[in-house]
C-alpha cells in the first residue's frame, strides 16, 4: 500500500490494486486479509490498516487513515476465525503528529488486541522524530502486551527503541544489505566486497557464534572475510551466507538485550554497545541516540 501506491486506491471497502504482473484488478479487504492469515496459520496476525507515507504533509489524510484503520480493526476482529491460537495485532498510525498518535493509541488500546504494533515509520523521517513517536506511543500502551515497531532493523535503532519501551521488530535490511556484500558486526557494517578484505583471514565478526563464523572444530563453516570477498561479487552463495550471518547477529543482539534487561543492567549494556561500535570515540555517537537515551535516564556521554 506504500511501495505500490501508484497501483492502489484505498476506499472504505478496502484496497484496490492493479496487479504489478498483468494489470488485473485486485481487492484486499480487512476480511480477506484475515482469511489469508488464518489460512496460513501465522502465530501473529496483523490487521489491515490504512497506511500512508510517514512524511506526508497531508494532515487531513493522516487523520482519515487513523479513523479508517480503527474501523478496519473492528472488521478484522469480527472476521478473525482463530483468536484462541492466532494473536491479532492492531497497528498504530498517525504519521509524525504526536496528538494524532495519541488519539490512535487510545482507540486501538480500547479494542484489547493481544499485541500492539506501531506502524508507519522507517519511511524517511529523521531519527529524532522517529524516537519521539516511539516514546509517545509506548508510554500509552499496556505494559503486559508486546509492542512491535514495524520496519525497523538497524542495530542502533533496535537498542534505542528497546530503551524507549519497544519489544519486537522486523526489517528486510539484514538480508537486503547482504546482497550487496555487507556484513553486520559489533563494530559496524563491513562491505566485504572491498579489496581490503581480500587477504583478511579473520572471521566475519570475531566472537560471533553463527554457523558461518564458528570454526569447523566447533561445528561451523569457519568462513573468513577473504572467502566472502572472493565469492560475494561472483556467486549468490555470498549473499546467502551473509544473510545467515546478519540474521544471526540481530537475533543474538536481541537475546543479549533480553539478558541485560532481566539482569537489571541495560543502561550499562547500552554504554558498552555504543563504546564498542564507535571504538570509544564519544564524539562520533549519533546525536539522536544520545538525546533519546537521555530522555529515559541513560547518559551515553557519562564516564
Amino acid at each position: 500500500m506504500v511501495s505500490l501506491l501508484k497501483l492502489a486506491k484505498v476506499t472504505e471497502e478496502g484496497v484496490r490494486f492493479l496487479s504489478p504482473h498483468d494489470g488485473s484488478p485486485m481487492l484486499l479487504t480487512p476480511e480477506h486479509s484475515m482469511s489469508l492469515q488464518n489460512s496460513i496459520g501465522s502465530d501473529i496476525v496483523m490487521q489491515l490498516d490504512d497506511v500512508i507515507a510517514v512524511t506526508s504533509p497531508d494532515f487531513a489524510r493522516i487523520g482519515e487513515a487513523i479513523h479508517r484503520s480503527v474501523r478496519w480493526l473492528d472488521r478484522c476482529i469480527a472476521a478473525h476465525q482463530y483468536p484462541e491460537r492466532q494473536n491479532l495485532f492492531c497497528i498504530i498510525q498517525g504519521g509524525l503528529d504526536l496528538d494524532l498518535r495519541r488519539q490512535c493509541c487510545e482507540a486501538m488500546v480500547e479494542r484489547g488486541t493481544p499485541g500492539i504494533a506501531i506502524g508507519g515509520l522507517s519511511g524517511g523521517e529523521a531519527k529524532d522524530e522517529y524516537c519521539r513517536v516511539v516514546d509517545t506511543c509506548t508510554s500509552l500502551l499496556p505494559e503486559k502486551k508486546p509492542r512491535y515497531v514495524m520496519g525497523v532493523g538497524y542495530p542502533e535503532d533496535l537498542v534505542v527503541s528497546v530503551a524507549l519501551g519497544a519489544d519486537m521488530f522486523d526489517c528486510v535490511w539484514p538480508t537486503r544489505t547482504a546482497r550487496f556484500g555487507n556484513a553486520v558486526t559489533s563494530t559496524g557494517t563491513l562491505n566485504l566486497r572491498h579489496s581490503s578484505y581480500a587477504s583478511d583471514f579473520s572471521p566475519i565478526d570475531e566472537g560471533c557464534t553463527c554457523i558461518c563464523c564458528k570454526p569447523a572444530s566447533a561445528g561451523g563453516l569457519g568462513l573468513t572475510r577473504a572467502y566472502i570477498y572472493h565469492i560475494a561479487a561472483k556467486e549468490t552463495a555470498g549473499a546467502h551466507l551473509l544473510s545467515m550471518h546478519n540474521v544471526h547477529y540481530l537475533l543474538n543482539l536481541m537475546r543479549t538485550i533480553r539478558e541485560a534487561i532481566t539482569e537489571g543492567r541495560y543502561p550499562e549494556f547500552l554504554k558498552e554497545y555504543f563504546g564498542t561500535l564507535y571504538a570509544g570515540k564519544k564524539d562520533r555517537y549519533p546525536g539522536w541516540a544520545v538525546t533519546a537515551l537521555q530522555g529515559v535516564g541513560v547518559d551515553l556521554m557519562e564516564d
